[in-house]
């Protein structure tokens, strides 16, 4: 089971420290089965209980996971192993279609707005004891959340959608729990869950989002929450249309306890409209908009709107540890807000130019791709590996689906953000060559 590798200890604490060691060592690989309890502690000469804890632990740290009677093993991808370390070196001689950033030159320039709060911190320093949050930056997210359809609702200020979704998820669940998420889906979120000791069960989709049966199975099951990306989904390119959002509120009202999570990070780069989940009966949701993408990953700022308990949970927690996110920061977004200085339509339809060059320049050579938002375009391959090992050497870099992949067939990730329609025209002639298709490609699901 373990082959030459043995575990020792006799406190809980010293039995999960061995096992860790084992997998950060690489000498326990993902997947390999753990011993019975009953076994193990009668190996190490303790109590069953010990064992028991000393599992609990593994498992609240995203190290192992238990299915029933099929015993524990290692998680595929345990806590400590982020999956954007699974990569290609880029070779000098090739172009970097893999690192998912915004194009810099669809970025605003950020003078005026850091000169505006820095002018702002003068006149009236932050102090302990002041809101922590900027009247003008609610004040603007408010309308724009208003005019979506959203529900009314307190509004919080964190760093970022990840930032944001970990807040939500450490007030509402507890290490065990069944998250339901996109299946392929957000890499780094993939990761965030069995950190939390959370339990990930995908959900298929496709181009126009979650899949109803799949994600009814999944909460009939018993997940506790669900995360859907409302536009520009990574690695996908999803994007909710109104019949599947009618849809998935349908399948949401049936379950009115789950914790619904929708994230919005594709808002200001993206032109197609927003349809929200909220409102479905949930009677705790929220939904998160981050500036990464629309003004640059360093401003690391999203708001989010829900009810009134999962808000007040949030913002009463993060009064124990940061504090609040800086004022510098919260202005300088709400300037650029204000100021409309990214309009999403010339930023959108820039991305959308180069997504349908790709995308068409494949389906001409017979190769399906799916993109129908965002800066990614994701393309279903028959083996990653291969694929990628041809594409460098044509001088491409593309990132490997496996960083995305639960449970969803192979597939490459493409970030589009850069790539003009001649350079699109070349790596889809690549493409076809690198996978020898000569009729339609495959589909998303």
């Amino acid at each position: 089971m373990l082959g030459d590798y043995r575990i020792t200890g006799r406190r809980a604490s010293e039995i999960a420290a061995e096992v860790e060691r084992g997998v950060s060592s690489g000498r326990l690989a993902p997947g390999t089965p753990l011993p019975p309890l009953r076994d193990l502690a009668t190996e190490l000469g303790v109590n069953p209980n010990t064992v028991a804890a000393a599992y609990r632990l593994l498992r609240d740290r995203g190290v192992i996971e238990t299915a029933g009677r099929k015993g524990s093993r290692i998680r595929p991808r345990p806590a400590h192993t982020p999956r954007d370390q699974i990569r290609l070196p880029v070779p000098p001689h090739a172009r970097d279609l893999s690192d998912g950033n915004p194009d810099p030159d669809l970025l605003p320039d950020l003078t005026a707005a850091l000169a505006s709060a820095a002018e702002a911190a003068r006149r009236a320093p932050v102090r302990y004891g002041d809101p922590v949050a900027d009247p003008g930056l609610l004040a603007l997210a408010g309308a724009g959340f208003a005019a979506d359809g959203l529900p009314s609702g307190p509004l919080a200020v964190a760093s970022g959608s990840l930032d944001t979704i970990e807040r939500i998820l450490l007030t509402r669940l507890r290490p065990g729990d069944a998250v339901a998420v996109e299946d392929p889906g957000w890499g780094s979120l993939l990761d965030l869950l069995p950190a939390l000791g959370l339990r990930t069960v995908p959900v298929r989709l496709d181009d126009a989002g979650p899949l109803p049966g799949p994600l009814a199975e999944a909460l009939d099951g018993g997940a506790r929450a669900v995360i859907v990306t409302s536009r520009a989904q990574n690695p996908t390119g999803a994007a909710l249309t109104a019949g599947r959002a009618a849809e998935l509120r349908a399948v949401l009202a049936g379950h009115p306890d789950v914790l619904l999570i929708e994230d919005d990070h594709g808002h200001g780069i993206v032109d197609l409209p927003y349809h929200p989940l909220a409102g479905a009966g949930s009677a705790h949701w929220a939904v998160v908009r981050s500036a990464a993408k629309a003004y640059g990953p360093d401003l690391r700022l999203s708001v989010a709107v829900g009810d009134p308990d999962t808000i007040g949970r949030v913002l009463g927690r993060q009064r124990l540890g940061a504090g609040w996110v800086s004022h510098l920061l919260q202005h300088t977004v709400a300037g650029l807000w204000r100021a409309d200085a990214a309009p999403a339509g010339r930023v959108a339809a820039a991305y959308r130019a180069r997504r349908e060059a790709l995308i068409g320049a494949l389906a001409e050579r017979g190769i399906a791709a799916h993109g129908a938002s965002g800066l990614n375009v994701w393309v279903p391959v028959p083996d990653e590996a291969v694929a990628l090992a041809a594409l460098v050497q044509r001088g491409w870099v593309a990132a490997p689906g496996a960083r995305y992949r639960l449970q969803s067939p192979p597939g490459l990730r493409i970030t589009v953000a850069r790539l003009d329609p001649a350079d699109a025209r070349r790596l889809a002639e690549d493409l076809a060559a690198v996978l020898g298709v000569a009729g339609p490609g495959s589909r998303l699901v």
